[in-house]
């Protein structure tokens, strides 16, 4: 598996080269630092740890800088990849030259929260009609019965929390990768705000 964290830039436009139109995610790339490396005899399963991001001493705890080995700077955001394609050393850096070939990717992030919301923007309830002395118009409706059990069930869809998940867009097509500006372009949206960390790998089902 190929993966590494990165920067959600933004979205544009691009133009192949029969004129079609197809809107892209910006996501930039910047080097990413291997702070560690597990290997099955000690841990059981083989995995790269990476970092970017550094970090000011004076903002480190000591038990959070312990596991960064002597030469490497602590980093603000760390991730594991299991079973990763190649084999780095630790201290290497590792940039957008790895999903040079890649035709599709997966992105993982955390969506925009939207606060609390009800059934109509939550779960796309058409809600009452708005006419004719309806006093029905944006509630949930019955969601238990009058009789045994007298309650409602688990899972029922219902107002509450929306957005600030961890979300997984799966099988996103890579439309270009710019080694100069450190950026890949993938067709579609991806979660999360603009500049918000972000991990891309390669995609699972293709």
């Amino acid at each position: 598996m190929k993966g590494l964290i990165a920067t959600k830039v933004g979205m544009t436009q691009v133009f192949d080269e029969n004129g079609n139109l197809t809107p892209v995610t910006v996501i930039r790339v910047d080097p990413n630092v291997v702070v560690a490396r597990k290997t099955k005899e000690a841990a059981g399963y083989d995995a790269v740890v990476l970092g970017l991001g550094e970090l000011k001493s004076k903002n480190v705890t000591k038990p959070y800088a312990g596991q960064f080995p002597e030469g490497i700077t602590p980093k603000r955001h760390l991730k594991e990849f299991r079973d990763f394609d190649t084999e780095p050393a630790v201290g290497d850096e590792i940039g957008i030259e790895l999903f040079e070939g890649t035709k599709y990717v997966d992105v993982t992030a955390t969506s925009k929260g939207k606060g609390f919301q009800g059934v109509m923007k939550r779960w796309g309830f058409h809600g009452g009609r708005a006419t004719h002395g309806s006093k029905f118009h944006r509630e949930a409706g019955s969601t238990g019965m009058c009789t045994s059990p007298g309650r409602s069930f688990k899972n029922i869809k219902m107002p509450g929390h929306m957005g600030n998940e961890r979300v997984t867009v799966q099988n996103l097509k890579v439309v270009k990768v710019d080694p100069e500006l450190k950026v890949v372009m993938v067709r579609g949206s991806v979660p999360g705000n603009k500049d918000c960390t972000l991990i891309i790998k390669s995609a699972v089902k293709k």
